[in-house]
């Protein structure tokens, strides 16, 4: 109980529990909403602390199952919260922009992000040294693009197991992929949003960056405790383990890096993006012909 009143007057010193205008307000959130006061509604800190725990417990196990969380936040006073949050627990994150079809087209972005570390590779070993300048200056800034976009996602070789959320309403394109998707998401969720669209709503302040940087560190410390819980139930299976086992999971483990390394670019065709393989389905033109197949629309 005292932790809780701790974490509650934490949350209280934060600001977490101011809302937005009464005007603005979403009706679904009157079970979250306190009282209103000059015109402003106040969250009920005790269910943010109930919504944080649970919240923070889903997180954990699927940190502790070897999954992935993908953290998104792209408004001015998320990206650097979520940003230094995400890296801490080596977890892949958005926080410049959310391109279109990031999780429903995830294999063309991950063509994207193969592309993007083919010319840092090449830039870094010399390999453009016999290009012109103009060339290689071309390259390095559509890499700089490239990077500042998908840096977050680079090392992401699936669809993620969950999202977590800085303002549902303002990330709106996300939350559709991850519900048709059905991956699971976890939200911060302010008055003028619905709580119903997130399967884990956290009901707090989404505009003020104290706020944030409460909630994104308590529900990253349970990350950590998750992967660390993790990391030490390995180690005691492999202590036990014979030597003949940890040949055979070592070699099992290779085998399952290799296949998550050729994920990303399986359906490419030969000529790598944007080739003449393409990978895409041949598709008719208004006049009847079969188009060229692969091409980009």
């Amino acid at each position: 109980m005292e932790s809780n009143t701790s974490l509650q007057q934490q949350l209280l010193d934060a600001g977490v529990h101011f809302g937005h205008l009464r005007k603005k307000w979403n009706p679904k959130m009157l079970p979250y909403i306190f009282a209103e006061k000059k015109g402003i509604h106040i969250i009920d800190l005790n269910k943010t602390v109930e919504c944080l725990q649970e919240t923070a417990a889903a997180m954990k196990q699927i940190a502790r199952s070897g999954k992935k969380i993908l953290f998104v936040g792209t408004k001015k006073q998320a990206k650097d919260i979520v940003n230094e949050c995400a890296r801490r627990i080596n977890m892949p994150f958005v926080t410049e922009r959310w391109l279109g079809g990031m999780l429903t087209n995830f294999n063309t972005v991950r063509k994207s992000v193969k592309k993007m570390q083919s010319i840092e590779k090449m830039l870094g070993d010399g390999s453009f040294d016999s290009i012109t300048k103009k060339e290689r200056l071309t390259l390095s800034r559509d890499k700089e693009k490239m990077e500042k976009v998908l840096g977050g996602i680079a090392q992401l070789g699936r669809v993620p197991a969950a999202l977590f959320i800085v303002d549902i309403g303002h990330e709106h394109i996300a939350l559709a992929e991850a519900k048709r998707l059905g991956i699971t998401t976890f939200g911060v969720v302010d008055t003028n949003c619905d709580p119903n669209k997130v399967d884990f709503a956290i009901p707090a302040n989404d505009d003020a960056t104290k706020s944030i940087a409460i909630i994104s560190n308590y529900l990253t410390a349970a990350i950590a405790e998750g992967l660390a819980e993790r990391q030490a139930a390995k180690e005691e299976e492999t202590e036990e383990m014979t030597d003949d086992e940890k040949e055979r999971k070592a070699a099992r483990m290779e085998a399952e890096a290799q296949a998550e390394g050729g994920r990303g670019t399986r359906g490419r065709g030969a000529g790598g993006p944007g080739g003449s393989g393409g990978g895409g389905q041949r598709r008719r033109t208004p006049g009847g012909q079969r188009g060229s197949g692969g091409g980009r629309r």
